[in-house]
């Protein structure tokens, strides 16, 4: 028997029209499949709902796998692949594997020889990215920076100093309601013609993309607090 194969779909970036940010050719996948590995049960339910899915929920079968996903647990996901049956394997937001633990369940289905299928659909790095007018050639993505401010800041002079050394975007991002102590890091340690993009609630109603240098941003008021955001910073 053949396995079947396992599609990465996107997910939107926030709440709005599904139709907008995913195409009719990713949902069209999703709505064929009976079986999901998924970041979170209910967010995953919503998204099926508003995708249009009208599959029955006892015909589906969901696997969760998040930060408290034990490792060995998700041996037991790929099986049904393995019997044959195609998968969808999606987060709560954006694409699945990057910057999230679905990444492991991708790397088994690469060890079982189990063929993987991304799918198109809203990266929030790629968009800030293609938005901000920095480096697009070389980039590199941090994640999430240390949650203490010394920590904090001792990593992002590091950051500006490889920005600089190697012409390379940094990309890094935080938990919502720390933005403001991130870009307030920022302001403290980089210096004032280095150039920084926030890029807040991409695809959203009331998206904000604005990239200008930390002199500039310390006599710009700006309201980030607990919006989805992604930093871009090039010394």
């Amino acid at each position: 028997m053949h396995p079947g194969k396992l599609y990465l779909i996107p997910v939107p970036l926030g709440d709005g029209e599904v139709k907008v940010v995913i195409p009719q050719g990713t949902l069209d996948i999703l709505h064929s499949l009976h079986f999901f590995t998924v970041e979170e049960l209910r967010p995953a339910m919503r998204y099926l709902q508003k995708a249009g899915v009208i599959t029955p929920v006892e015909q589906l079968t969901f696997f969760e796998l998040n930060e408290h996903t034990p490792e060995t647990d998700i041996a037991a996901f790929i099986k049904p692949v393995m019997e044959g049956n195609d998968m969808g394997l999606f987060s709560e937001a954006g694409v699945p594997a990057v910057a999230d633990p679905g990444a492991n369940l991708v790397a088994l289905a690469h060890r079982r020889h189990v063929e993987v299928v991304p799918l198109t659909g809203p990266s929030s790095l790629l968009l800030a990215l293609m938005a901000s007018g920095l480096n697009g050639q070389s980039f590199a993505f941090n994640g999430y920076l240390p949650v203490k401010s010394g920590e904090r800041q001792a990593r992002l002079r590091q950051l500006e100093k490889r920005s600089i050394t190697d012409r390379q975007t940094q990309l890094f991002m935080e938990t919502p309601y720390r933005n403001q102590a991130l870009l307030n890091d920022v302001l403290t340690v980089c210096a004032p013609g280095t150039r920084l993009c926030i890029a807040a609630n991409i695809t959203m109603p009331d998206v904000y993309i604005r990239t200008q240098t930390v002199a500039e941003w310390k006599k710009t008021a700006v309201d980030i607090h607990k919006k989805p955001c992604i930093f871009l910073l090039l010394g």
